[in-house]
C-alpha cells in the first residue's frame, strides 16, 4: 500500500528504543524525515544514525518532554532541520526509574509521591506539551497527524498500575478532545493502545524481554493466555507489530479516522 508520506516530517518521542525505535525506522522507510527524541542523547543519536545509514533523513533531538521549554526547543530544532512537523507520535510513557526497577510494580498505596508525579508528568503533561508545541504549525499547514501510544491499562484498569492506568486514560480523553477541536484544521488525532510488548529495552530475564520464550520463562507462558492472538502465535507483540499501524494512521489513507483508540494488543481487551 502506498502511504504517500514521502517528505513529511515526524517527531517521535521516546524513539531511542523498543516501540519508538521501530516507529522511527518504519516512518523513515516510508520517506518521512524523522526527529528522534529520547531522554538519553546516546539512544536518540544511535537511532538517527541507523536511519541515515539506511539512506533516510533523521536527526536526534534529546529532551525531557516533561519540561515545556525543552519541548519547545526540540520542536524548533526539528523544524529548523526539516520544516514544520506534520506528524507527532507521543510514544514516551515509562520513566527510566520504573524501567530499571522491573519486576512487580507496587500497589497504589505503596507508591511514593515522586513515582506518582513522574508517571503523570511523563504521560499526561509530556503528551500535552508536545501536542501544544506542534499544533500551531499543523493548523498553519492545514494538515497534521497526532498519534499517541497508550496502554490497555488505560481502557480497562490494571491492579498495581493505578497511576499508569489513570495517566493513559487521560491521553485517550485528551486525544478525543483535540480531534474535535482540530478536525476543522484537517488534523487527525488517534491513539494506539498496546498490551505487553517484548523488546530490547526490557532487562533480560523479564517476561517481556526480547529473549524470553514460553519454554524458558514460566511467567511469559502464563501471560500468553491473556492474549487471544498470542495463544496462536506463541509470543507477545513486538515493536514491528505496532509501527505499521502508526505509519498507516500517519497517512491520508486514514484521513477519516480520528478521535479513536485502536487496540493493538492481540485481543487482550475488546471494549
Amino acid at each position: 500500500m502506498e502511504l504517500g508520506l514521502q517528505g513529511k516530517v515526524a517527531l517521535v518521542t521516546g524513539g531511542g528504543q523498543g516501540v519508538g525505535r521501530a516507529i522511527c525506522r518504519e516512518l523513515a522507510a516510508e520517506g518521512v524525515k524523522v526527529v528522534v527524541n529520547d531522554l538519553l542523547s546516546e539512544r536518540a543519536e544511535a537511532v538517527a544514525a541507523e536511519i541515515r545509514a539506511d539512506g533516510g533523513d533523521a536527526i536526534a533531538a534529546p529532551a525531557d518532554i516533561t519540561d515545556p521549554a525543552q519541548v519547545a526547543a526540540m520542536v524548533a530544532t526539528g523544524s529548523a532541520a526539516f520544516g514544520p512537523i506534520g506528524i507527532l507520535v507521543n510514544n514516551a510513557g515509562v520513566t527510566p526509574e520504573r524501567r530499571a526497577k522491573g519486576g512487580m510494580p507496587p500497589t497504589f498505596i505503596e507508591t511514593g509521591d515522586r513515582e506518582l508525579q513522574q508517571t503523570v508528568e511523563l504521560n499526561v503533561y509530556g503528551t500535552m506539551y508536545c501536542c501544544r508545541a506542534v499544533l500551531p504549525g499543523m493548523v498553519a499547514q492545514r494538515w497534521g497527524k497526532i498519534i499517541s501510544i497508550a496502554s490497555e491499562a488505560g481502557r480497562v484498569g490494571e491492579p498495581r498500575l493505578a497511576a499508569y492506568s489513570g495517566a493513559k486514560a487521560a491521553i485517550i480523553g485528551l486525544s478525543k478532545a483535540l480531534a474535535k477541536e482540530h478536525g476543522r484544521d484537517c488534523i487527525n488525532v488517534n491513539v494506539v493502545v498496546l498490551g505487553a510488548v517484548a523488546h530490547e529495552g526490557i532487562a533480560p530475564g523479564n517476561a517481556t524481554s526480547a529473549d524470553a520464550t514460553p519454554e524458558t520463562n514460566e511467567r511469559l507462558k502464563k501471560m500468553l493466555n491473556a492474549y487471544p492472538v498470542s495463544r496462536g502465535l506463541g509470543r507477545l507483540s513486538r515493536p514491528d507489530d505496532v509501527s505499521g499501524i502508526v505509519a498507516f494512521l500517519a497517512s491520508d489513507r486514514a484521513v477519516f479516522i480520528t478521535g479513536q483508540h485502536i487496540g493493538a494488543s492481540g485481543g487482550y481487551a475488546m471494549p
